[in-house]
């Protein structure tokens, strides 16, 4: 969703990566589509096949990335603390709840990109 959300707001080029790969959630697909933001072309990456990139800014979005990412030898790395929507979701059957889950943490993403002067 960051990804998503950074390259429609701000004049970076974003690129999201994870420490494994995984497919896109679809929940994710509906709350951005909701926000008009179509995140359907992303794919999953991990790390280490963006670890040739230079980048000015990496940002690590949960604790996961903050403890296992490599150390970019470029750019300034910043970390911001959001929940993890699947691990939130893991135990909800109900779909209104789940994507709720997922819009709270979109716009939490949303607040923290539109405000990234703050953190840079």
């Amino acid at each position: 969703m960051a990804e998503g959300i950074a390259n429609k707001f701000t004049c970076f080029k974003a690129f999201s990566a994870g420490t494994r790969k995984s497919s896109l959630n679809p929940y994710a697909v509906k709350v951005m589509s909701e926000i008009k933001i179509d995140i359907t072309n992303q794919f999953s990456k991990t790390i280490a096949e963006l670890e040739e990139q230079d980048f000015k800014y990496v940002f690590t979005l949960c604790s996961d990335a903050e403890e296992n990412c490599p150390v970019f030898l470029q750019g300034k790395t910043i970390h911001i603390a959001f929940e993890d929507p699947p691990k939130l979701a893991e135990n909800i059957e109900d779909e209104i709840q789940i994507l709720n889950i997922y819009r709270k943490v979109r716009d939490e993403i949303l607040d923290c990109i539109l405000n990234i002067s703050n953190y840079i």
